[in-house]
């Protein structure tokens, strides 16, 4: 069995996703990130090939992205974030247009080509509030954990506005809201409508047309998606594990510079077995 790995070392979770010759995903992993980051990847990336069913020596090309993608000694390849984004996305959507990629520290709105490169790309420049970051802090004022921001937001019946573009004076306004008396669901609300106005401003900066396809751990938030896709006025794709898209893009992208290195000894796959 030959496999290439995909990992990213993000600001928050580490992932890894395995491949097999057909491009079918075998196995994945998702770890908190610590500041050990070779120890972080290697412990991601033996998790998810013991998902496979293989063995470590099964895997024969590694490539990394994410913030930590240069501190990985046993890497073969590593690539940027936006890039492993838009392939990833265009693998899973075929008719992506837009990418948007909220993460622990940025956000990225990438529009795409018909062969899923990027055509050009935007990130946010207006401080924490406009990252997945923020709605970490939001959790712990609001003394919940971060997985439940997403049922909370979906039962809101007043959302409550998010003015400010700088964290520190976003965290006084919840601040003040709880103070009020403000329901909690409301509250989420408007950090969620806060991110998806920034989200939105993004997306029209590169273009917004099309098909866009909601990445990132972010995503995983029912209510984030819902308030995205109310701020867009269509739909948005996402995937049943919207965190690992990035190193599933990292792992077709090493499985095609592994090819062109070793064309004759590889089994070449026409057509993706699988994209779940």
């Amino acid at each position: 069995m030959t496999y290439v790995a995909g990992i990213d070392i993000g600001s928050r979770t580490t992932k890894a996703v395995i491949l097999d010759e057909s491009r079918r995903i075998c196995g994945t992993a998702l770890l908190r990130t610590r500041h050990d980051f070779p120890g972080i990847a290697k412990e991601a990336l033996e998790q998810a090939v013991a998902k496979a069913g293989g063995k470590p020596e099964d895997v024969k090309y590694v490539a990394t992205t994410g913030l930590g993608r240069y501190n990985i000694p046993y890497r073969d390849l590593q690539i940027t974030e936006i890039t492993c984004a838009a392939r990833g996305s265009a693998f899973l959507f075929p008719n992506t247009k837009c990418v948007l990629d909220v993460g622990g520290q940025s956000t990225r709105a990438i529009k795409l080509r018909e062969n899923g490169r990027v055509k050009e790309f935007k990130s946010n420049d207006k401080c924490a509030a406009g990252s997945g970051g923020f709605l970490e802090r939001a959790a712990h004022y609001l003394e919940i954990p971060l997985e439940q921001l997403g049922p909370l937001s979906i039962k809101a019946q007043n959302p409550q506005n998010i003015s400010s573009v700088c964290a520190v004076l976003a965290e006084s306004e919840i601040i003040n809201l709880v103070s009020s008396g403000q329901k909690v669901e409301d509250i989420i609300r408007g950090i969620h409508n806060s991110l998806s106005s920034r989200s939105k401003g993004l997306l029209s900066r590169i273009g917004l047309d099309g098909e866009v396809t909601f990445v990132g751990g972010v995503a995983r938030q029912s209510g984030m998606v819902e308030s995205l896709r109310q701020a867009l006025g269509q739909t948005v794709n996402v995937s049943e594990e919207p965190d690992l898209v990035c190193a599933l893009g990292a792992a077709l992208l090493g499985w095609q510079r592994y090819q062109k290195l070793y064309g004759s000894q590889v089994k070449s796959a026409v057509e993706p077995a699988s994209r779940n």
